[in-house]
């Protein structure tokens, strides 16, 4: 079976946080790809937001769910896709804002 390796990415992300400042910078972040949000009355319940993708194109139809904590990513196309936490800090590490 072949092997592939990711290759060197460096991609945007920004963690949701369902806090008034949280979805600001989700908002800004992810402009008209940002669907709905909600959290359940349930003390322990955590936020959800729906996530367009590119799966139909520029239309943003098609929706990802996203949990609260969940990392939002910035595809290489510009599309976007939530991360869990675990998975992310083991795919990712920070980069200096100056790595161009």
């Amino acid at each position: 079976m072949p092997y592939f390796r990711k290759m060197p990415v460096v991609i945007e992300a920004v963690e949701f946080v369902y806090t008034d400042s949280g979805m600001k910078t989700l908002r800004r972040f992810c402009g008209p790809a940002l669907g709905k949000s909600m959290k359940a009355r349930h003390p322990d319940a955590k936020a959800e937001i729906e996530i367009g993708t590119l799966e139909d194109g520029k239309l943003f139809t098609v929706k990802h769910i996203a949990t609260e904590g969940d990392w939002i990513i910035k595809g290489v196309q510009g599309e976007f896709y939530a991360c869990k936490p675990d998975i992310f800090m083991a795919t990712y590490e920070s980069v200096d804002s100056d790595w161009k």
